[in-house]
C-alpha cells in the first residue's frame, strides 16, 4: 500500500494511477444549494451524478470486474452520490469487503463531514488513508446562503442554526482524522458573488486544523439546484483564488470534478462498458452477488442430472457431477467428475467438496443435510433447483436471479433414508 499512488492527492500519480468511486451511499444530511443529484445522467461529470446505486455486495462485484478491465486502479473511493456518513452501514460494510479482498487497496471516503466522527475508529481500523471534505465556509452567516437545511439526527435545521452544526462538525472531524495519521483534503466549491472572497478564510482555518491539501473547485451550473442560473466562475478568478488559498496550503490543481461513480484515470472518459457493467450489477440478487463474486477463483458451475439436458437428480442417487465453465467466453460442458461411492458417511461429502473445489456453485434437484453442510462450509453455493440447465448455468454465470426455478417441494430419495451415505442424511 503506497500512499502516493493516489492520484486526487498527489499529481504526479494522476497520469499513472486511476481511482474507482462506488455508489453505495444514495442518501444526503444537507442540502447544498449548488446540487441537484441525478443519478442517470451520463453526460455530466461532477458529484452526485452516477448510473446507478449499488449494495456493499454488488459493488464488489462491480470492482472485480473493474480490476479485470483495468489494471491501473490504486484506490477505492466512496463519494455519494449522497453522503458516505448519512450511509453508515452501507459505507463500512463496503470498505470491509475491500479490506478484506484487496488488503492492499488504498481506501479513501468524500464527505460533508457533518457524520463523520462517530465512525473515526473504524475507519482507522479499516485503514481507509484518505480522507476528503467539503468546507464551503467557515462563517455561518456565508453558509446560509449555501446550505437550504442540515440533518443532525432527526432533527432538519435551517438558516445560521444548521449551518453552525455543519461546521463545528467539520472543524472537530478534520483535527480528530489528522489524530488518527488519516490524509485529509479539503475541497471548497467557488461560488461566485457567495463565497468567493472567503475561500481564502477556509484554506487558512483548516491548515490550523492540519488538513494536508486544498481544492478550490469551481462552481459548474446544475440544472434543478437552486443555484442553476449562477455562472461557473472565471479562469482568472479561479487562480486567483488558489493562489490566496496556497499561501496557507497546497493546492489540488488538477481536479476533475469526479462523480460518483467514477473509474479509471483523472480526465479519461467514461467507460461506456464498465457503466453497462455498473448498471448489470445494480438488477443482482443478492443471492446471484455471492455465487458471482466468487468467480474469480472459482470459475466453474457443477450440476446434477439425469440425462444431461435438467437440474433435475438428487446429489444422494449422483453418480456423475457434469462441470460447467467458459472457454474463450462460451458456457460449454467441461466434463463430468465421478461422485464418491455412497457408504462412506460424512467423509464422502468431503470428498465431493475436494472433487469440485473449482465449482462457485452446485445445481441440484435435492439434497441432505450432511452433504449440504458439508459442500457449504468449503465454499460451494447449493442452489436447490429444477429446470434445463442450460438456463440455469448461463443465469449463474450472468449473475441473474433463479429464484423462479427454486423447489418447493421436499426432495425424496428413492432409496428411502436409511443413513447409507445417500445423502439424505
Amino acid at each position: 500500500m503506497n500512499l502516493e499512488n493516489h492520484p486526487c492527492f498527489n499529481k504526479k500519480a494522476h497520469g499513472t494511477f486511476g481511482r474507482v468511486h462506488l455508489p453505495v451511499a444514495p442518501r444526503c444530511n444537507i442540502q447544498c444549494r449548488f446540487c441537484n443529484r441525478k443519478f442517470d445522467c451520463v453526460n455530466e461529470s461532477r458529484p452526485g451524478v452516477t448510473s446507478g446505486v449499488l449494495t456493499p455486495h454488488q459493488a464488489m462485484v462491480y470492482l472485480k470486474e473493474v480490476f479485470r478491465q483495468k489494471s491501473d486502479i490504486s484506490v477505492a473511493g466512496i463519494a455519494g452520490p449522497g453522503d458516505p456518513f448519512a450511509n453508515p452501514s452501507e459505507t463500512l460494510e463496503t470498505l470491509q469487503l475491500i479490506r478484506d479482498t484487496y488488503p492492499d487497496m488504498l481506501l479513501c471516503v468524500a464527505t460533508n463531514g457533518l457524520n463523520i466522527r462517530p465512525y473515526l475508529d473504524d475507519l482507522a481500523r479499516l485503514k481507509v488513508s484518505h480522507v476528503t471534505l467539503t468546507v464551503n465556509a467557515v462563517d455561518p452567516t456565508v453558509s446560509t446562503h449555501i446550505y437550504a437545511w442540515v440533518r443532525h439526527g432527526k432533527r432538519v435545521l435551517r438558516a445560521e442554526q444548521g449551518a453552525t452544526i455543519l461546521l463545528e462538525n467539520q472543524l472537530a472531524a478534520i483535527k480528530a482524522l489528522k489524530t488518527r495519521g488519516i490524509t485529509v483534503k479539503v475541497n471548497s466549491i467557488i461560488l461566485p458573488g457567495i463565497n468567493e472572497t472567503h475561500i481564502e478564510a477556509v484554506a487558512k482555518t483548516v491548515a490550523g486544523l492540519g488538513a494536508d491539501v486544498h481544492n478550490c473547485v469551481p462552481y459548474h451550473p446544475s440544472a434543478g439546484s437552486a443555484f442553476e442560473d449562477l455562472e461557473e466562475p472565471p479562469a482568472a478568478v479561479v487562480a486567483g483564488i488558489r493562489k490566496a488559498a496556497g499561501r496557507h496550503l497546497p493546492q489540488m490543481r488538477h481536479c476533475t470534478r469526479c462523480r460518483a461513480d467514477a473509474v479509471g484515470l483523472l480526465g479519461e472518459a467514461s467507460h461506456a462498458d464498465l457503466m453497462a457493467t455498473l448498471q448489470a450489477c445494480e438488477r443482482l440478487s443478492e443471492e446471484s452477488t455471492t455465487i458471482w463474486a466468487m468467480g474469480s477463483t472459482r470459475p466453474n458451475v457443477a450440476v446434477a442430472s439425469q440425462e444431461g439436458v435438467l437440474v433435475n437428480q438428487h446429489l444422494g442417487e449422483a453418480s456423475r457431477i457434469l462441470v460447467y465453465g467458459k472457454k474463450e467466453g462460451v458456457i460449454t460442458l467441461l466434463g463430468a467428475r465421478d461422485a464418491p461411492q455412497p457408504g462412506a458417511g460424512f467423509q464422502r461429502w468431503a470428498e465431493l467438496s475436494h472433487n469440485l473445489r473449482d465449482c462457485r456453485a452446485l445445481l441440484v434437484s435435492g439434497i441432505g443435510e450432511n452433504p449440504r453442510r458439508a459442500l457449504s462450509a468449503s465454499g460451494i453455493e447449493i442452489l436447490e433447483i429444477e429446470g434445463v440447465i442450460d438456463e440455469a448455468v448461463r443465469a449463474v454465470f450472468d449473475g441473474r436471479s433463479i429464484r423462479h426455478l427454486i423447489r418447493r417441494e421436499p426432495a425424496a430419495c428413492s432409496a428411502g433414508c436409511s443413513g447409507s451415505g445417500m445423502g439424505c442424511s
